[in-house]
């Protein structure tokens, strides 16, 4: 196990380097001037201009900007924001919250609506509950968290005012109701997709001899569902499930937007718009590594879950 873990972990660190001098050169891509960004479309003196790209270390070559930029990260300095003329890191620390909260909340439906509604459907498989189940997770899979936020909007706002559907709470709980309509529109799509993938591999569990077996033996339908062959179509439905995690920060960006949200979503479409360098640069790489991390857990928990899987 050590091994291996370390072996994945020296192939992380690579690929993270890979992917931050692709994020850097993608970001320095764009046809925007930053400059433009720092002084708000201000007029300014070429010595003004000169004494900003020195402050902002775009006088460097863009291999001296790169180097300082993630010199900066291991010291835990992110940059200082075109835009806001603040420590990329003091942003974060304000707008993380609504983020993780959105992602926690949106993950807490899949797992306790995806896994048991696939389950469900699975052991009643062909029957007009699993026909119903399959044809709306379909309608789901083909709808992107955008659109569901604006259909939950017009929905709870014209038809059943019951949720807010612009910002936040001013505490934990309040924050809750706000976030329920973002959460599901985040989640729709992802519940969908994972009820189907569960859907998909407890059929074929439950086709399987040893369930046969398991049935001779006169074990209740209920022990076969859930402790034979849930466990055994466990790892699958684990991978979508860590993958959603990671794949929902980036959903997030234009949910964020959509329901007015000062997440860290809403910073990074924000930043992209204005060439804000540090910031959208910094907030995608951590994404990748929230990513690239998943990855690694649920590699881990394959040879803890499944023992025919060798962790060499």
């Amino acid at each position: 196990m050590f091994r291996y873990v370390s072996k994945r972990v020296i192939q992380l660190v690579i690929v993270f380097f890979i992917v931050s001098i692709l994020i850097f050169a993608v970001v320095r891509m764009t046809p925007l001037d930053p400059i433009a960004s720092i002084s708000k479309g201000k007029a300014m003196s070429e010595e003004t201009r000169l004494a900003l790209m020195r402050e902002y270390d775009l006088d460097k070559s863009w291999a001296g900007q790169y180097f300082s930029w993630i010199g900066g990260l291991f010291r835990g300095d992110l940059g200082k924001s075109f835009q806001y003329r603040e420590a990329v890191s003091d942003l974060l620390s304000v707008r993380y919250k609504t983020s993780v909260q959105l992602v926690a909340m949106s993950t807490v439906m899949i797992v306790f609506l995806a896994i048991p509604l696939g389950v469900i459907s699975a052991a009643h498989k062909n029957s007009l509950l699993d026909q119903t189940l399959t044809v709306t997770s379909l309608v789901f899979v083909s709808s992107p968290p955008f659109f569901t936020g604006i259909l939950l909007m017009l929905l709870f706002t014209m038809v059943w005012p019951i949720f807010p559907t612009f910002g936040t709470g001013s505490d934990f709980w309040s924050n809750m109701k706000y976030l329920f309509l973002p959460s599901v529109s985040l989640a729709a799509v992802r519940i969908a997709l994972s009820m189907r993938i569960t859907r998909s591999n407890m059929v074929e569990q439950l086709q399987a001899p040893y369930i046969q077996t398991a049935t001779a033996k006169g074990l209740s339908r209920r022990t076969i569902v859930y402790k034979h062959a849930l466990k055994n179509a466990a790892i699958p439905i684990m991978t979508v499930t860590a993958l959603d995690i990671s794949g929902m920060l980036g959903g997030s960006v234009l949910v964020e937007k959509v329901f007015s949200l000062n997440g860290v979503g809403s910073l990074l479409a924000d930043s992209i718009t204005k060439s804000d360098y540090p910031v959208t640069q910094s907030i995608t790489l951590i994404m990748v590594l929230v990513f690239m991390l998943c990855n690694l857990f649920v590699d881990i928990m394959y040879g803890i879950i499944d023992p025919r899987v060798r962790l060499d």
